[in-house]
């Protein structure tokens, strides 16, 4: 299973981005505050996108959208659910109705 570790600070992220904007290269930012140059490299290319200069061939979601969309995606769970409720309850009341509909013809 691959590790997980918990995300870096957000102030300890700027710095890091503060100083790759400086010009200093991830694989140095690596071995200085030992952050692998893959993650230091997904950094810079998210900076890029969020202030609109998507690097090229880092395209991609800013992280305003990617919000939005983790938010909208948890709406849309929840109405599903409601929706199945409605569904369900729906099908309860008229099973229900045409067993007290059938019972009163029968009397």
């Amino acid at each position: 299973m691959p590790r997980t570790r918990p995300p870096y600070p957000a102030a300890f992220r700027q710095q890091i981005l503060e100083l790759a904007h400086a010009g200093r290269t991830p694989a140095e930012l690596s071995r200085e505050f030992n952050v692998t140059a893959q993650t230091i490299t997904n950094w810079v290319a998210q900076d890029a996108r969020d202030r609109g200069a998507a690097l090229p061939g880092k395209e991609g979601l800013t992280t305003a959208e990617r919000e939005e969309l983790v938010r909208l995606r948890r709406k849309l769970r929840q109405v599903e659910q409601e929706r199945d409720i409605l569904v369900k309850a729906t099908a309860w009341f008229a099973a229900r109705h045409d067993k007290t509909f059938t019972a009163s013809m029968n009397s």
